[in-house]
């Protein structure tokens, strides 16, 4: 076990506090840069970094519950060499608590004075003996600090789900955030077949199969290798996308030849999807506000062999921007939120993340769509969609902005989305997915219609 791997995580906690990169950048960077150089290295460093950050919660207990320090003096660097060690101790058994002991230390020693070196080992020690005989809060006392304790949560996230699912609900979504997400992929049907796909993909993952929902969808157990080196990747025969994702193009159901926006294009998961729905036949206009972004875009349709896409640099914020088309058939507004829908592939959030931004994002929110409302043709199409449950961000926006546009309706046919998935996941026109009901990441999404 290299005490680099370690380190490296150190260093991406730590980083992370500082509030100026992202988790998705940070590993991307480490493990890319040959910082950390085997399979089993990386996937270690994953398992810390995640792991430290999916029960941050619970681990801020115990180090509570056994620190002569009290909490909030702790040094922030130091807390997070406790939390890689105590992580290593509680949740890993192939890990002897010695060794995640002496490798803390030895970060300590580097970091810290001698008294914060002793103080490092005397906690972990006594920890790593008695840690099962802490008390947690009791559920019957104060079901909102007890939930918040044991699934790891900010108690505002608690309070708010306890309010609109209850108990029950609340703790199975807390643990489906906390679980371990499947590697999905769409398949590029520009290239390949789903089936062809499938089969070329079992032979180099522990197993793979097909969505349940997506009818061009596949997970991944364990594949032996990075994604980028999978065969078919550079061929562009795939690319990687969440199951609830690729529904949601279902649901804006781009036909071939239209002319087609997506609002806010990011890296192009979507636009790539869209295109390909669209057998790469008519115009798709991909729109960020990051010009970094829209050039990876460009360079993964290329990958894809996608010709129908062209880009454009804009924030919407601003209005529409000149150039575009008058109108589109459909529009696809992926909107900014506050991704607490997708915590289980970014545990991070449910830290950085605040009430009061739920607000902000709902004012934004409706920017966009009144400002992309112009741009639908009469009887054409937009798709609002979120990977967020909360209402503010979801079906407050949704009315709010049809109670001012009465020229919009929701259209609740959603012909291209399977009959299972309709029958479970949709109500009042309203597409909603949980982790913890359907393997997929929690969206929300509804189609709109303009009528004449």
């Amino acid at each position: 076990m290299s005490i680099d791997v370690r380190k490296t995580a150190w260093v991406i906690l730590n980083t992370l506090d500082q509030g100026r990169r992202t988790l998705n950048t940070l590993m991307d960077d480490y493990s890319g840069a040959g910082q950390v150089d085997s399979r089993r290295d990386r996937a270690l460093l994953q398992t810390l970094v995640y792991g430290v950050l999916r029960w941050k919660g619970c681990l801020d207990y115990i180090i509570s519950h056994f620190s002569s320090t009290r909490f909030d003096k702790i040094n922030p660097r130091i807390l997070n060499i406790l939390r890689l060690a105590l992580f290593q101790i509680i949740y890993l058994d192939r890990i002897p608590d010695s060794a995640a002991v002496n490798t803390a230390v030895d970060m300590a020693k580097v970091s810290g004075a001698p008294w914060v070196v002793r103080y490092v080992n005397a906690l972990l020690r006594k920890a790593s003996r008695d840690y099962r005989n802490v008390s947690f809060p009791d559920m019957g006392e104060n079901a909102i600090t007890a939930l918040a304790t044991a699934k790891s949560f900010p108690e505002w996230i608690i309070l708010r789900w306890l309010h609109r699912y209850g108990q029950k609900k609340t703790a199975h979504l807390c643990d489906a955030a906390n679980s371990i997400p499947p590697i999905t992929v769409r398949t590029n049907t520009l290239k390949i077949t789903p089936g062809e796909l499938l089969t070329e993909l079992d032979r180099e993952a522990e197993h793979a199969a097909q969505t349940p929902f997506s009818p061009d969808g596949i997970t991944l157990v364990n594949p032996a290798t990075s994604i980028p080196k999978l065969s078919g990747f550079a061929a562009g025969w795939f690319q990687v996308q969440d199951e609830a994702a690729q529904l949601v193009s279902l649901l804006l159901d781009p036909r071939p030849g239209e002319t087609i926006l997506d609002a806010c294009a990011g890296l192009g998961g979507k636009t790539g999807h869209i295109a390909q729905l669209m057998k790469n036949k008519g115009a798709v206009v991909a729109l960020d506000r990051d010009g970094d972004k829209l050039s990876q875009l460009e360079a993964e349709m290329q990958r894809l062999g996608i010709s129908n896409v062209s880009t454009l640099c804009f924030d919407l914020e601003d209005g529409l921007p000149q150039g575009l088309p008058k109108v589109f058939d459909r529009i696809l507004l992926d909107a900014p939120c506050s991704g607490l829908g997708v915590i289980r592939r970014h545990p991070d959030i449910k830290w950085h993340r605040s009430e009061k931004e739920l607000l902000k994002n709902k004012t934004r929110q409706l920017r966009l769509l009144e400002n992309l409302a112009p741009a639908v043709k009469p009887e054409g199409f937009l798709v609002y969609a979120v990977c967020s449950p909360e209402p503010e961000e979801n079906e407050e926006v949704i009315y709010q902005f049809l109670k001012k546009h009465d020229e919009f309706v929701i259209h609740d046919q959603h012909e291209r989305l399977p009959d299972e998935i309709r029958k479970t996941a949709i109500t009042n026109g309203f597409f909603k997915t949980f982790p913890y009901l359907t393997q997929m990441d929690g969206f929300f999404s509804v189609r709109l219609q303009r009528i004449p």
